[in-house]
């Protein structure tokens, strides 16, 4: 167990009402925010010149003439906890943004110690309520999986219709490569042209008699029945989410080592901007009393249930079933499975 959690559990940040002190960022918190950016929100950290640029380049815009809004939440310590920070640009009015004033959610990040306790959802709220106030009614952002239902909370609504993409400028010239290679560019740069990939992982697990376990979804009814698992929080490994996930379902601890049964590979798709990833550990065998003491998160499952593999296959699509039944042969094989998309090998 992570030390410094046991002490930001002991200290977690409330008002005298109980809620997260959310307070309005300045421009002296411009590093703070940078550094939060840079260690759990970019996929490469900042170097320390990049860091001072983009500090630099922030703290004028978090004044009350700039166009950077931010919400942040204390730790104990007077480090970051949370914080959310919006860019607001002008764009040509309509209307149901007569003021053309639009803002994106540039970042929100929550530092480790302090995630799962509403801090993320507590600065959001606190950042859209300011730039509506500000008469902004115009909001994007970008989002993992995994986040998206807090913003659709909010109101936010996917659209496949959005692109992005990065040009390199031609206003300054990079270093010329020698040996006839590719030219040199920041690690930052090129880390934003790498294809995102969002990590997931699951556990197979059985009764002593083989039997395959999985977990009822109440909210996929095309996907009705799966095995314990979900996405990685940010800072973990696969093997720690798979843990992780494995408590918050079920109530049960696994103690591992880490066996892995089978990786699954899946492509982006519309709605789905991020290929995704997904690595299948051998969750052990559960004896009768473990399963017996199965307590289920009700908003995600509502029945546990253990059957012969054959038993499955009427249960499921035809494509989770030949997952299940590749990682049940991995797990008696020896032999890891591998997936080019959900369901195909």
């Amino acid at each position: 167990m992570n030390p410094d959690a046991d002490l930001a559990a002991e200290a977690e940040p409330r008002d005298a009402s109980g809620r997260p002190p959310v307070r309005a960022a300045t421009a002296a918190d411009a590093e703070a925010i940078t550094r939060m950016r840079s260690e759990y929100v970019l996929s490469a950290p900042l170097t320390d010149d990049w860091l001072r640029q983009c500090t630099d380049d922030l703290a004028p815009r978090l004044t009350s003439t700039g166009d950077a809004r931010a919400f942040l939440i204390q730790a104990p310590d007077g480090t970051l906890a949370a914080c959310a920070l919006g860019l607001i640009s002008p764009v040509l009015p309509a209307p149901s943004y007569p003021r053309g004033r639009a803002a994106r959610v540039q970042l929100v990040v929550t530092h480790p110690n302090f995630r799962r306790r509403g801090y993320a959802r507590a600065v959001v709220a606190a950042l859209l309520d300011h730039l509506t106030a500000e008469d902004t009614t115009l909001f994007e952002l970008h989002t993992s999986p995994q986040a998206a239902p807090l913003y659709r909370d909010f109101g936010f609504s996917g659209s496949p219709a959005l692109m992005r993409m990065t040009r390199r400028s031609t206003s300054a010239p990079l270093p010329a490569a020698t040996g006839g290679g590719p030219s040199w560019v920041p690690p930052e740069q090129y880390a934003q042209s790498l294809p995102k990939a969002v990590a997931y992982v699951c556990l197979y697990v059985t009764d002593e008699a083989d039997r395959p376990l999985q977990l009822h979804s109440v909210y996929s009814p095309s996907h009705p029945w799966h095995m314990i698992g979900g996405a990685l929080d940010l800072g973990e490994t696969p093997w720690e989410a798979a843990v992780r996930e494995c408590r918050e379902e079920t109530g049960l601890d696994i103690a591992g080592p880490p066996r892995l049964l089978a990786t699954v590979y899946g492509p982006p798709r519309p709605r789905r901007p991020f290929s995704t990833v997904q690595f299948v550990f051998d969750g052990g065998r559960l004896s009768t009393e473990q399963i017996h003491r199965i307590v289920l998160a009700p908003h995600e499952h509502d029945e546990a249930r253990v059957l012969p593999l054959d038993q499955w296959q009427a249960l499921m699509p035809d494509t989770d079933f030949a997952r299940l039944r590749a990682v049940e042969e991995a797990r008696r094989t020896g032999v890891a499975g591998y997936f080019d998309s959900w369901g195909t090998t």
